[in-house]
């Protein structure tokens, strides 16, 4: 659910996020973005086209 919740809000954003915007933006815990993040880099749906800032592939 969290995953789901995080990929929304950052489509919604329509633009590159930090982990800390993610968490501000939906009320996670900022560790739980963190771990998600984790999760959506090694599956590759999400992506850095600047530095600590992520966006998800489309």
């Amino acid at each position: 659910m969290e995953k789901e919740t995080i990929l929304k809000a950052m489509r919604e954003a329509k633009k590159p996020l930090s982990a800390g915007e993610v968490a501000t933006l939906t009320g996670i815990d900022r560790k739980a973005v963190d771990k998600v993040f984790a999760q959506l880099k090694k599956s590759g749906e999400i992506t850095s086209p600047i530095r600590c800032k992520w966006t998800p592939v489309e």
